[in-house]
C-alpha cells in the first residue's frame, strides 16, 4: 500500500497587496489559494535547484576548460556529413 503524503498546515506573514494578487491570480485559474501558493514555492525550488546545477557546471568548466581542438574536429566532421543529410 503506498503511503500517504502528509500536509501540514502552516503560517505565513503575506502583506495585504501581495495576498490580494495572489486570490485574484488563484481565481484566474481556477485553482485555491493553498494551491496556488504550493505551486509558487515547487517553481521557486525548481528555480533554485537549476541556478545550482548552472553553478556547478560553470565551476567546473573554468577548472577545465572545453578543448578547442575538439570541437574543431566536431565541426570538420559535420561539414562533411551535413550537407548529405535530406531535409
Amino acid at each position: 500500500m503506498a503511503k500517504k503524503k502528509g500536509k501540514r498546515i502552516i503560517q505565513v506573514p503575506i502583506e495585504d497587496d501581495l495576498l490580494k494578487r495572489i486570490d485574484a491570480s488563484a481565481g484566474v485559474v481556477a485553482e485555491s489559494r493553498a494551491a496556488f501558493i504550493r505551486q509558487a514555492c515547487q517553481q521557486r525550488l525548481k528555480s533554485l535547484q537549476v541556478k545550482e546545477l548552472d553553478r556547478i557546471y560553470i565551476e567546473g568548466h573554468r577548472r577545465q576548460p572545453e578543448d578547442l581542438s575538439w570541437a574543431e574536429s566536431s565541426v570538420r566532421l559535420l561539414s562533411k556529413r551535413l550537407p548529405k543529410e535530406k531535409w
